[in-house]
């Protein structure tokens, strides 16, 4: 025969020595101390220093928008100001003009073009930072982008083209000149420095 089944016992109740002693309080939320109720002053003191934050926040704001418009403001007036010529400083390099005589042989009446007497006065310069003065400079009829030179001291004419740098063609012109001077040449008829990294003489 089977064991006998115990009847299920029912659930025993906590002595009440035992609810005593229970950090529970009957009738109350379960939290050690109830909060605090703000007193009326409280309560107007907290609203009072939100509106002064509120208008604290707001003052800031305009106060941000306004430093970045006065900074749009004046980009805007810069930009303005650069293209009328004031304002944005830049260096502008003003075109050479020649101080010597310019003579051209086959224009007649013509107007000698911007761009040859730019070349002209850069050239001119360029001797004269070598130690050289330049007399006068001549365009050749008959010959294309050519500029004939003529310097104090020197009997013949040095020939330059404006499809090189007057600074390379100058010096290229004062090596065949001290090189010329070396050998005890004085006068030519003329130096052709036209092209590059090649000197010749008559």
């Amino acid at each position: 025969m089977g064991k006998k089944e115990k009847p299920e016992q029912a659930p025993r109740l906590a002595k009440r020595s035992l609810n005593k002693k229970s950090k529970i309080k009957i009738g109350r939320a379960i939290v050690e101390k109830r909060e605090r109720l703000e007193t009326a002053s409280e309560r107007v003191a907290a609203r009072k220093k939100g509106k002064r934050q509120k208008v604290l926040r707001v003052i800031l704001v305009i106060i941000g928008f306004s430093l970045i418009v006065g900074t749009i403001v004046a980009i805007v007036k810069n930009v303005i100001s650069g293209e009328e010529g004031g304002g944005l400083t830049e260096t502008i390099v003003l075109p050479y003009e020649p101080t010597i005589e310019l003579v051209d042989e086959a224009a007649g009446n013509h107007k000698i073009s911007s761009r040859m007497r730019e070349y002209v006065g850069q050239a001119e310069s360029d001797f004269r930072d070598l130690g050289y003065t330049p007399l006068r400079a001549v365009i050749p009829a008959g010959a294309i982008r050519e500029v004939d030179f003529y310097l104090s001291g020197w009997n013949g004419r040095i020939k330059l083209t404006i499809d090189r740098e007057t600074a390379v063609s100058v010096e290229d012109a004062d090596r065949m000149l001290r090189y010329l001077q070396g050998i005890g040449v004085s006068e030519f008829e003329y130096i052709d420095v036209r092209v590059e990294g090649k000197g010749y003489w008559k």
